[in-house]
């Protein structure tokens, strides 16, 4: 699961309003949706009437431009078990037809390549997590056409930030939309105060309403025959799962791949919160290996955990990590309290070699460390308890994407 505290993007969600169609101001060409005719006694409110604005933008990306049209709006769903009425359900009111009294918008932000063929080009839906996030950090920190520009691994300063185009879109190999949760981004939910959100935030509901916006989505812009993925984050993979089954099954819409970012489908297998289940050890052994590539990254390991016999690099090191983990530190904890005073040292020497955190740190500990504890304890400067220094491991260059 991405912790966004170690990134640190948490400033994007404030510049979200003013990007919202993230396009270039100079290239802006607004369209005002229709006006709307309908009977008085069957009026709903303005943020339940679908709409869509668009502006035109480009991004360089592997050296190409790519001209684009950026599209935000919003489609109405509605809980599972009625019938979804047309999306210009507004102008067919007087035909008779009374809209459920429990709806919800969900407003997307759009990217279509222009000048590429859209009835068979693939198209993308990207979602966050939480749950209860808007897309705004898939969309304005990782893939969107443009992005916010922020620290690689410490925290981002407050406002104001900065825009620049994002030459690592995902705009040249698919189109892209971003979709917000009901709930979320410019979307509303309408009903009963008790049960409005009960309609749409459950694991089933939240699912429904997702593929009820896709399918209403591949209808209004002639998208069927397109290849179709779908890209969730965090909680966006547990939505996921539910999504595809949902698509294929109720909606008999068959997708050409899902994508899985930090991905969550067994919360047993989380460090955060690994406590809560203290029979399960499982986190720990299964995050060992990021926390060793963390620690490798701020240059915080000792220096003889890459010995000199050993091939230099990070793939190098994690493979051993990755032996140890699931071999002497996996066997280690299922011993529990049998495991004597000697054999916990000696195991937490081992993981002082891999993490940098001191040896009394680790058996204080138990030899269980969550993600959170492992963050403090690790960027702790002031208490210096991983005091290797960059200068001490030696300037080795390294890219590697902190999750």
């Amino acid at each position: 699961m991405v912790s966004w505290r170690k990134v640190s993007i948490l400033g994007i969600a404030s510049a979200w309003p003013a990007i919202g169609i993230a396009a270039d101001k100079a290239h802006r060409v607004e369209a005002n949706p229709p006006p709307v005719s309908q009977p008085a006694q069957h009026s709903r409110p303005t943020h339940l009437t679908p709409f869509a604005y668009t502006s035109q933008g480009s991004v360089t990306i592997g050296g190409k431009p790519i001209a684009y049209t950026a599209m935000v709006g919003t489609l109405v769903v509605y809980p599972k078990g009625h019938d979804d009425l047309p999306e210009d359900h507004p102008a067919d009111l007087g035909t008779g037809k009374t809209p459920p009294e429990t709806a919800a918008s969900m407003s997307y932000v759009a990217y279509f390549k222009n000048g590429a063929p859209s009835a068979d080009r693939p198209i993308m839906f990207l979602y966050n997590g939480g749950p209860g996030s808007s897309s705004v950090w898939l969309h304005m920190g990782a893939f969107g056409p443009r992005r916010v520009v922020t620290a690689d691994d410490s925290h981002t300063p407050a406002a104001p930030y900065g825009l620049v185009n994002n030459t690592e879109s995902l705009l040249d190999a698919t189109d892209l939309v971003f979709v917000d949760m009901p709930g979320t981004g410019f979307g509303r939910l309408e009903g009963p105060e008790k049960t409005k959100g009960k309609a749409f935030w459950g694991i089933d509901q939240d699912a429904h309403a997702y593929a009820s916006f896709i399918q209403q989505f591949l209808g209004k812009y002639n998208r069927w025959n397109s290849p179709k993925y779908i890209f969730g984050e965090s909680y966006g993979t547990t939505r996921s799962a539910v999504l595809a089954n949902m698509l294929e099954n109720d909606y008999s819409i068959d997708l050409n791949g899902v994508v899985l970012l930090s991905q969550i489908l067994n919360f047993d297998l989380s460090d955060d919160g690994a406590e809560a289940n203290p029979g399960n050890d499982l986190p720990y052994v299964v995050s060992l290996p990021s926390y060793a590539a963390i620690a490798w990254y701020h240059h915080k390991l000792p220096p003889e955990a890459n010995g000199p016999t050993d091939a230099p690099g990070l793939p190098a090191f994690l493979q051993k990590v990755e032996a140890f983990a699931s071999g002497p530190y996996n066997d280690a904890l299922a011993k529990g309290n049998a495991l004597t005073a000697s054999e916990k040292s000696n195991i937490a020497q081992q993981l002082h070699l891999y993490t940098g955190l001191p040896v009394a740190y680790l058996v204080k500990a138990d030899l269980r460390v969550e993600g959170g504890e492992f963050e403090k304890a690790l960027l702790d400067d002031a208490h210096q308890m991983c005091p290797y220094s960059k200068a001490t491991r030696g300037n080795i260059p390294v890219t590697l994407t902190v999750l």
